[in-house]
């Protein structure tokens, strides 16, 4: 029997292959292949609060303890992380996947509109923070590289919260749970 599982994991593997030039839409499309945890990055204060849904959020390292996030330059999202010195990283549990969505720009929905629907906090930085995301990590701005069309932001943690529940993951242009 465990040789049937493995001659049919090994055929339902096997996919074309295509040999792709090295450009943005090919790199996109290798990248959605890879499945990465859902996060919602937050920052700002009142009107002035805006966020992004990424999987881009890691950590840098874990002493000190750091985080490191990937966010597009022309976003609204980078501009309020500058300003305010400060971002969180929300991950996403399995039941809020409206909330990456509004953070996303599905619908539409820009800067404070995007936090409707689901109850705020702030930890030590002052950054929203999901009150029932599975994790959130409070962070200011150590240091913010830009690079081409991303800015690369590390974040010093200055405040955990852990909660409940399986995180998000996205691949392949969908959102999936373990």
């Amino acid at each position: 029997m465990s040789t049937f599982i493995a001659t049919e994991f090994a055929e339902s593997a096997i996919r074309p292959v295509f040999d792709r030039p090295a450009d943005a839409g090919s790199l996109k499309e290798a990248l959605r292949t890879l499945g990465g945890g859902v996060s919602v990055i937050t920052a700002g204060e009142g009107e002035e609060r805006s966020g992004a849904t990424v999987t881009s959020a890691t950590a840098l390292s874990v002493e000190p303890p750091r985080m490191l996030v990937s966010l597009n330059r022309s976003s609204s999202t980078w501009p309020v992380v500058e300003r305010f010195r400060h971002f969180a990283v929300n991950v996403i549990g399995v039941d809020h996947r409206s909330i990456a969505n509004r953070f996303a720009g599905i619908g539409g929905l820009r800067g404070p509109e995007r936090y409707a629907g689901a109850e705020w906090t702030r930890l030590a930085s002052g950054a929203p923070v999901l009150e029932d995301a599975v994790a959130a990590l409070d962070c200011e701005v150590e240091e913010a590289i830009e690079r081409h069309s991303h800015v690369i932001v590390i974040g010093k943690v200055l405040a955990i919260r852990l909660g409940q529940g399986q995180s998000l993951l996205y691949q392949n242009g969908r959102y999936h749970s373990i």
